[in-house]
């Protein structure tokens, strides 16, 4: 039987937490997340500490090209024979994990419909920040996720010159948001520049726990990253 992570929860957890590591594996722990999917995998590092400390949760869905992408303007798109030394490194760092992690090789649109639909209880999105990748994952990831389950993810930053010229801007924030308005879900701002909302239509509502998000729109970002 799955816990209850309901609003307080939640809260008790963002105010206590001291690390982006922490504040998952007891996320994860508190919504008894059995089945997930992590798209944005990188070097293995979160995946790890899932694992690790996150003992219910039986399945570890693993998404990422590992490979340098044309069109992607940011700097963790670094060359292939690097990515080939993450993919290894990964390899490695789970390795202890045979039965609960499965592995995805590509990007989302080539691999996601490996997992059924209302199958998973999160969904974690690190890859990506871009509007095309943010879009991309959450659109494709949502129908993943049953009804109750969680998405959350990474890069939900205020400031969307998250790296300078002439990088592409991060727009998880506020697209996260408008998607969640969309949907009909609360959708949570979390310390370390994390976001959360639940799949349920209980009505749209930014819950801003760190007060570092005052407005939503772009108008006053709309400058030169430089």
């Amino acid at each position: 039987m799955r816990e209850m992570l309901d609003d307080s929860r939640i809260r008790a957890i963002a105010g206590s937490a001291t690390s982006r590591e922490e504040l998952w594996t007891r996320l994860v722990s508190a919504a008894g997340v059995e089945t997930m999917v992590e798209i944005g995998v990188f070097r293995g590092d979160f995946s790890a500490e899932i694992l690790a400390h996150c003992p219910r949760v039986s399945t570890y869905f693993m998404i990422d090209p590992w490979r340098h992408l044309d069109g992607w303007n940011k700097p963790a798109n670094v060359d292939d024979r690097t990515f080939a030394k993450f993919f290894l490194w990964v390899r490695a760092r789970t390795a202890q994990w045979p039965d609960r992690i499965r592995i995805l090789r590509g990007r989302t649109v080539d691999v996601i419909d490996h997992i059924a639909d209302q199958s998973l209880d999160l969904a974690y999105i690190d890859a990506d920040h871009t509007l095309r990748g943010i879009t991309i994952d959450l659109v494709r990831s949502y129908p993943k996720i049953r009804d109750g389950g969680w998405i959350g993810g990474d890069d939900f930053m205020p400031d969307i010159w998250q790296h300078p010229s002439p990088y592409d801007p991060t727009l998880v924030f506020p697209f996260a948001v408008h998607f969640a308005e969309a949907v009909g879900a609360e959708i949570y701002a979390l310390p370390f520049y994390q976001f959360l909302f639940r799949k349920s239509a209980t009505g749209f509502r930014f819950i801003d726990l760190t007060a570092q998000y005052p407005d939503v729109s772009l108008r006053l970002q709309c400058r030169d990253g430089s």
